[in-house]
């Protein structure tokens, strides 16, 4: 009997320890690595290789090799993982720039090795997602660098480009949204107003969004591809659905033939910068009756199911897509306040010292300590002299501001310049009129700065994906 109680005492302390590893490593796969943060859209391993790529920036473009060699340093997991994540992201031709082969998500064609490849940060990355100073580090895993806990994203990125992955129990798909409409609906969100998001595909297509369910669970999109007939036999694949490659989309195509669901004579890939695959049909069959084919029995239509899941507070939660874009444009609005907030200060400071230097020399206080055998008579000596003047000044004079006067070089004293030093002085109350402008009308500052990231990055991001209203109208049939 003793024997049997601790076998079972033994066994519920294994239980209860493969519990807590359980419970252990889901959370991991959840928090770490599959699902991306509500604060900058980013799962982990692509909010370091960027964090490491804006710490390698200097305008050049850096082998991939190299950043993934960096990005390791903070990422605990090998060099193919990041490799492939660094492709990912430069596929969506929004944060990264390339220069080498980094293949094409149409054709399924894979990247060349990191080690003939090169990246560097585009300039809208650097404009939406970067400023030190409104950013909190963490440790990295082994406590030997330090790394952002989240990236200061003004920009909808989760959205923009879409986010996929796989947890334990749980699992993310945020399909692509339009560059521009992003934009409008954040504008509109600012302004209290409806609006309607609906993904768009770099692939293109056509796509019915009548049952999207804004993004959550049980929603999904049907995409299909676009067709054009070229002649009397002959038609042309122009756009293939997302989720497809060119390679795939042939090749369910021809197992669909072989199992005597469609029929035609050839099929050729001529595809270079823009996709075109050339169906040459068999006699007999007219055109819109073997579109009507490939769209039943092949890849030429696909249905997406969309799931909107974010980590929030250290836990996902499932939010439609119209949501976490509202979330987006507050928290860029309080991501410029803080900016516009951080600004005032510094332009304050730089106007307390200029004035203090301006009083220091014009009034030629320098000259009252060349007596003072102390370094306590040399503070106390200036502050006397700045004493007539401090009603000219917005905050008291501290001892490290008289200790920075006290290493202004005769040099500078001697070419001190009144009207430039004025000049200079106005400027900063001009830029501090403006800044408490911005601030007093945050929401206005923050449509403006949605309107200038549509002005500069816009041209080309277009709508590629038509939108049918239902299942039942015409999709390119």
């Amino acid at each position: 009997m003793a024997n049997d109680s601790t076998s079972n005492a033994d066994l519920e302390k294994v239980s209860d320890l493969y519990k807590k590893y359980y419970l252990e490593y889901a959370s991991y796969v959840i928090l770490d690595r599959a699902v991306p943060s509500i604060l900058d859209g980013l799962k982990p391993v692509q909010r370091r290789i960027l964090a490491t790529m804006f710490k390698m920036n200097d305008g050049r473009f850096h082998k991939v090799a190299s950043i993934v060699g960096e990005t390791m340093k903070l990422h605990p997991h090998g060099d193919a993982a990041i490799t492939d994540a660094l492709v990912q992201i430069a596929q969506r031709d929004l944060l990264i720039e390339m220069q080498g082969n980094f293949g094409d998500p149409v054709t399924g064609d894979r990247a060349a090795a990191s080690r003939y490849i090169e990246a560097r940060l585009s300039e809208f990355a650097l404009e939406v997602l970067f400023n030190p100073k409104t950013t909190e580090f963490q440790d990295s895993y082994d406590g030997r660098a330090k790394e952002p806990i989240v990236l200061p994203a003004k920009f909808p990125l989760a959205l923009s480009s879409g986010i996929e992955g796989i947890a334990v129990g749980l699992a993310c798909k945020i399909l692509p949204h339009n560059f521009i409409e992003l934009i409008d609906a954040s504008i509109a969100a600012l302004k209290k107003q409806e609006f309607e998001l609906y993904p768009d595909f770099p692939t293109g297509g056509i796509a019915d969004a009548s049952e999207y369910n804004d993004g959550l669970r049980g929603g999904r999109i049907k995409v299909r591809a676009r067709f054009e007939t070229l002649k009397r036999r002959q038609i042309a694949i122009r756009e293939i659905p997302f989720g497809t490659t060119t390679a795939s989309l042939i090749d369910s195509i021809v197992n669909a033939r072989d199992k005597g669901k469609i029929k035609f004579d050839r099929i050729e890939d001529h595809t270079a910068e823009n996709v075109e695959i050339l169906i040459t049909l068999s006699s007999g069959i007219k055109p819109d009756t073997m579109i009507n084919a490939l769209y039943a029995f092949t890849d030429c239509e696909n249905s997406l199911a969309p799931n909107s899941s974010i980590i929030e507070n250290n836990r996902p939660e499932f939010l439609p897509v119209t949501e976490l874009l509202r979330r987006s444009a507050k928290r860029t609005r309080a991501l410029l306040k803080l900016e516009l907030e951080i600004e005032l200060a510094e332009l304050e400071e730089k106007w307390h010292f200029s004035s203090l230097e301006k009083i220091f020399i014009e009034n030629r206080i320098y000259r009252d300590i060349e007596e003072c055998t102390t370094w306590e008579s040399i503070i106390e000596t200036i502050h006397k002299g700045l004493k007539p003047f401090l009603h000219l000044l917005r905050r008291e004079v501290t001892d490290d501001d008289v200790a920075r006067l006290t290493e202004i070089r005769i040099k500078r004293i001697s070419r001190f310049d009144s009207f430039r030093a004025d000049e200079y002085i106005k400027g900063l109350e001009d830029r501090m009129k403006e800044v408490k402008k911005n601030l007093r009308y945050l929401t206005k500052f923050t449509i403006k700065f949605y309107e200038s990231l549509k002005e500069k990055y816009g041209e080309g991001r277009e709508r590629k994906t038509e939108l049918a209203r239902s299942a039942n109208e015409e999709m390119g049939a």
